[in-house]
Parts: C-alpha cells; sequence; structure tokens
C-alpha cells in the first residue's frame, strides 16, 4: 500500500487493529523492482537461491533482521 506520511500508515494500522511493521520509501520500493525484477524476462532466467535473494536485498541496503529473518 501507499501513504502520504508515517502518520497516515500508524493511522491505518490502528483503524486496522495491525502491527506496524516496515516501511519503503517510493524511491526504495523503485530500487528493489528494479533489482527484483530487472532480469526476469531474459530466457536464461532461473529463480534465484536464498544467498541471491539476501543480496538482492543487501544491493538495496535493506540489511537488517527484518529482511534477513
Amino acid at each position: 500500500m501507499l501513504f502520504r506520511s508515517e502518520e497516515a500508515v500508524d493511522a491505518w494500522c490502528e483503524a486496522q487493529n495491525r502491527p506496524r511493521g516496515k516501511t519503503l520509501t517510493l524511491q526504495k520500493t523503485w530500487e528493489l523492482s528494479e533489482a527484483w525484477y530487472g532480469n526476469r524476462l531474459s530466457p536464461d532466467y532461473r529463480g534465484r537461491t536464498a544467498e541471491e535473494i539476501r543480496e538482492v536485498f543487501d544491493d538495496v541496503g535493506l540489511r537488517d533482521e527484518y529482511w534477513h529473518p
């Protein structure tokens, strides 16, 4: 979901009775989507190993425990 502000996220979570998770800026979401989907249409695409997935998240700066359970 897209929200205008952190306050809007908090209000939505409260209204939906959901715990607050991590949020990404639109820029960070774009970076992640480019890294994740950039080669999906390649005839050589073969999916990713767990280590390769970790590298994608690391490469866009998502390195904390939330992204690497």
